[in-house]
């Protein structure tokens, strides 16, 4: 049975996920385990946000590559580019090929390395390129892919914070989340966000509820195949190891959205 988010859990989320001017006021496990769950409603506000901003330069006469690249701006921004950020590190841990220690050192550094600056080149562009074929299909489907993929790419936060998944590290955000979402809570949770999917898609027809919603599972599965082989690699998972799953999960979603 789903349980109203609580006020410290939606606290949590959104001063921890986004920018947004909220005070975290508790960082206890309980907190941290409602903050999870409420990850997706974070999501949710931050991809109308970006929808917001993309469909605003249409209005303005702008391109639809242009309104793509706002929309793709407008997480990063939200996020103060973490998920970026942890995503290039998760790279060039990964791509050392270094043992687990020296793989999360190299994650810890500052600087970004080959690995990191190619898989975030990729990635954006990935995201620009779906973001501007789903606005020429139309601003409905633009704003839609905007909001679905920012949506998922919290989900999957929500199911890497699940039990049975530990920290790679004692300290740090991902320390703080890892575990603390009870299982059949992450399950219950992917598949309201996915049945919500539906629900939106399925105002531009029936094609597009059965998409959205297979674009939702498609995030979530890629996200847990690269949680699995970080927690192989490194003994557990990061707070890069989070951002790099939430940016995977985003990335899958808006190319679903535009196949076929």
């Amino acid at each position: 049975m789903l349980q109203t988010p609580s006020a410290d859990g939606l606290r949590f989320a959104f001063g921890t996920l986004t920018v947004l001017p909220v005070k975290v006021t508790r960082w206890d496990r309980d907190a941290a385990r409602g903050g999870m769950l409420c990850a997706p409603l974070a999501g949710l506000t931050v991809g109308v946000l970006a929808a917001a901003a993309g469909l605003l330069l249409l209005a303005l006469g702008a391109g639809t590559l242009l309104a793509a690249v706002a929309t793709a701006a407008v997480p990063a921004v939200l996020t103060r580019g973490l998920h970026l950020d942890g995503l290039a590190d998760t790279a060039d841990g990964l791509g050392s090929g270094k043992p687990a220690e020296d793989a999360l050192r190299i994650m810890k550094q500052s600087d970004i390395g080959p690995f990191g600056v190619l898989t975030l080149l990729f990635t954006l562009l990935a995201q620009v390129a779906a973001l501007a074929q789903a606005y020429d299909g139309s601003w409905a489907r633009g704003a839609l892919a905007a909001v679905v993929s920012a949506t998922a790419a919290r989900l999957a936060l929500t199911t890497a914070a699940r039990a049975g998944v530990p920290a790679a590290r004692p300290e740090g955000l991902g320390a703080a989340v890892a575990g603390v979402v009870p299982t059949g809570r992450a399950l219950t949770a992917a598949a309201a966000a996915t049945l919500a999917a539906a629900a939106a898609g399925a105002s531009l027809g029936p094609y597009d509820a059965l998409r959205t919603a297979l674009a939702v599972v498609c995030a979530i599965a890629l996200a847990e195949l690269l949680l699995r082989h970080c927690v192989r690699r490194f003994g557990g998972v990061t707070g890069d190891v989070f951002g790099g799953v939430a940016e995977t999960a985003a990335t899958t979603a808006l190319v679903v959205l535009v196949l076929g």
